[in-house]
């Protein structure tokens, strides 16, 4: 299904964009977080100004699991 939704994506860079989207969100689902609070938590860290040099701590394997 994601193959296909990909296909609308309309240039090759919102292909690519979708993708990366697309594994995080399957990531989080695997390590058992919501992909919601996943996205969301990865999105306010880096609005809070979280260094590049810590993007490891985003990443949906270094999150606790939703309850």
């Amino acid at each position: 299904m994601t193959r296909r939704n990909a296909l609308f994506a309309g240039h090759g860079e919102g292909g690519r964009a979708w993708g990366r989207v697309a594994s995080l969100i399957a990531a989080a689902k695997i390590n058992g977080v919501g992909p919601f609070a996943s996205l969301k938590a990865t999105l306010e860290a880096i609005a809070a100004g979280q260094p590049a040099s810590r993007v490891d701590e985003l990443l949906p394997w270094n999150l606790q699991p939703s309850s």
